[in-house]
């Protein structure tokens, strides 16, 4: 029998809208002990670069009233490792949930390259571009500022494989509308809004509370941020495949995504603090009719 939540979003079958988000879950091993993967829609792994890479340095992450500042630079074991470890594992042990990676890149090409090594593997129903990522080629601005470049990463990401791929866009941007539009001409079947926005504190003096000095900002503060970015995408896209992330705690907050025309939502810092928080969405949901 169907699940009640059951949806089908860019020709997936998904059980339920309810999936972790990236950066907060690893590559699922990680926290399977604490959380059922498998009573969940999906997972959006860890991010997944061509080359290991360790991250910025410490202190990685502050947390303040409103959520939560990050920086943990991307680190991450690299493709070949996650392909001989990481993904093996999700493909024998989640079944039920869809497994989307998510794939950064430094260039370009990068993001293709982990594409195609990825494209192959058993248990990989989509790929999650991010385009928050720096371009060293001009300078440290990111992909998804200029809507050149991110045509470009989605054009040479959709020539490498069959399966359906989400680009996940900053709300910093000044049109995100628009730019969901860009990439759904060069070739992305959804778009997952939003990533973490830009944030600052201080520690003591005027130090920086961490070691990258800027981070990311993600937790409650984000809901109303990611909302109105969900709200304008569906306006001007005609009902493109969102996927609605940032500031979830409780089924009343994904459904503020339902209700502004997302087709899935993602937990991620809430999921770090309280790992039962993702199974209590599902079941609340069920409980309210989604």
């Amino acid at each position: 029998m169907a699940h009640p939540l059951a949806r089908t979003v860019v020709g997936l079958g998904f059980q339920n809208p309810v999936l972790l988000a990236a950066g907060t879950a690893g590559f699922g091993r990680e926290v399977a002990g604490v959380i059922n993967l498998e009573c969940l829609g999906g997972i959006v792994t860890k991010a997944v670069s061509r080359e290991p890479r360790p991250g910025n340095r410490a202190p990685r992450v502050a947390e303040f009233p409103g959520g939560m500042l990050n920086s943990v630079g991307l680190a991450n074991p690299g493709l070949a490792r996650v392909t001989a470890e990481q993904i093996p594992w999700l493909a024998s042990h989640v079944h039920a949930a869809r497994v989307i990676v998510n794939v950064v890149g430094f260039e370009a090409g990068d993001f293709a390259e982990v594409v195609a090594g990825l494209d192959g593997c058993a248990g990989i129903a989509a790929f999650e571009i991010n385009l928050s990522c720096p371009n060293t080629h001009a300078g440290g601005v990111e992909f998804g500022a200029d809507p050149a470049t991110a045509a470009r990463v989605l054009e040479l990401c959709r020539a490498r494989t069959r399966k359906p791929l989400f680009a996940k866009l900053s709300p910093a941007l000044p049109d995100i509308a628009a730019m969901a539009l860009t990439v759904r001409g060069a070739g992305a079947d959804g778009v997952s809004v939003v990533n973490t926005m830009p944030g600052y504190l201080y520690a003591d003096g005027d130090a920086p509370r961490l070691g990258n000095g800027n981070g990311g900002v993600s937790g409650p503060a984000l809901l109303p941020v990611g909302v109105l970015a969900v709200r304008k995408i569906m306006d001007r896209s005609g009902g493109m495949p969102v996927m609605g992330v940032g500031g979830i705690r409780s089924a009343e907050d994904a459904r503020q995504y339902l209700r502004a025309g997302a087709a899935l939502v993602a937990i991620g810092t809430a999921a770090m603090c309280d790992p039962r928080i993702p199974e209590r969405v599902v079941r609340d949901l069920e409980r309210l009719g989604g």
